[in-house]
């Protein structure tokens, strides 16, 4: 294990900061190293690693929610409600919309695997989008019209809604079908990942205030500890819960990392937010090479470039989507309190791959997917 961790980490670093020297984003050079290092390539990685490789990704997306959180200015969230909620659907369903207009054609797939193969990559990674918006955030830029808020908003509700597309499009490609609760479950999945996040955080500032009023001074680095092992409780509650209340578990992570900065003095919250932004140097290594190292580089060449040509298409879409729902805006704002965002597209990044090995057992077109 660790000679992979190892080849994990410098190779990752010098391959990023390769990337970045050619003016290229260092999110490429730790996907390069991965898909390179990987089972399919030249099979470096112990199986031990490779095993537990979900849990350290979930690990590091959760450090990065919780310097989000405690980076978010909650009165510019306040603005960016309407907004947030059409850009967590909106720029989604343009999206999956082009797969069942074009990939049928293009990919040779019928229209029901276009649906779920659209919902696969309508997924917004808030592993990619999180940290780009939080730096927007640190330099001030867009922070006048809230745009990295409303972007951060949109990419933590938009994986609710497409995994409930997703959901329906593959039990119906199963022979099932749509059904209404399934729907009725995205509001209720927010709103309790808020409230559980929000109650989590209250009971967070208090143990560490009365810690405080008792002299027993609890150092920021053991609270980054606390908040990080409660983090991990709050997204083991939507997996314990799954199937009976749907709960979102990273909603909570941020709604957590929100109650907690509203309620420390700033000097607190932001040296927290500086140590999670420390072990995010890390945890973004880690996280990026092994998604790259979960890649078929079999299915990517054989895709061909019909693929691409479907990625691209369902990209202008996306852009469309984001235009319309500026539109949308323009038209619903009153005077005075107007929010004219027009987003880049560039929030679509990476495939979520969590579907993978369930897609090529139930689909015909799974590998494809």
């Amino acid at each position: 294990m660790l000679p992979s961790l190892a080849l994990i980490i410098l190779v990752g670093l010098a391959l990023a900061a390769l990337c970045q020297y050619i003016r290229l984003p260092r999110i490429i050079g730790m996907l390069f190293t991965g898909i390179l290092l990987g089972p399919y390539v030249l099979n470096l990685l112990d199986d031990s690693i490779l095993g537990i490789s979900a849990d350290l990704r979930q690990i590091a997306l959760l450090i990065i929610l919780l310097k989000a959180g405690l980076s978010l200015n909650l009165a510019d969230l306040k603005k960016v409600g309407r907004p947030a909620v059409l850009m967590s659907c909106l720029p989604a369903s343009c999206e999956i919309l082009a797969f069942l207009l074009f990939a049928p054609a293009l990919l040779g797939i019928n229209r029901l695997e276009a649906a779920v193969m659209g919902s696969v990559l309508a997924a917004v990674s808030p592993a990619v989008v999180v940290p780009r918006m939080v730096q927007l955030m640190e330099s001030g830029y867009g922070t006048g019209k809230s745009i990295p808020q409303l972007i951060m908003a949109g990419a933590s509700c938009d994986d609710i809604f497409v995994i409930v597309l997703f959901s329906t499009f593959v039990g119906m490609a199963q022979g099932g079908s749509a059904h209404w609760q399934d729907f009725a479950g995205i509001p209720v999945s927010i709103g309790l990942g808020i409230l559980l996040g929000a109650a989590a955080g209250l009971l967070l500032s208090a143990f560490f205030e009365t810690a405080y009023a008792h002299r027993r001074y609890v150092r920021n680095s053991m609270k980054v500890l606390i908040v990080l092992g409660v983090a991990f409780l709050l997204m083991a509650v939507e997996t314990w819960l799954e199937g009976t209340v749907p709960v979102s578990g990273l909603l909570a992570v941020v709604s957590m990392a929100c109650a907690l900065k509203l309620k420390s003095i700033a000097f607190v919250s932001k040296r927290l937010s500086e140590k999670f932004g420390k072990l995010w140097l890390a945890a973004e290594v880690m996280l990026f090479v092994l998604v790259g190292a979960a890649v078929d580089i079999r299915y990517t060449l054989s895709a061909g470039l019909a693929a691409v040509a479907m990625i691209l298409l369902a990209l202008v879409f996306r852009g469309l989507g984001v235009c319309l729902l500026n539109a949308v805006q323009r038209l619903c704002s009153r005077p005075g309190g107007r929010i004219e965002a027009l987003l880049p597209t560039g929030e679509k990044i990476m495939i979520s791959r969590r579907y993978a090995p369930a897609l090529r057992a139930k689909l015909q077109g799974g590998d494809s997917v």
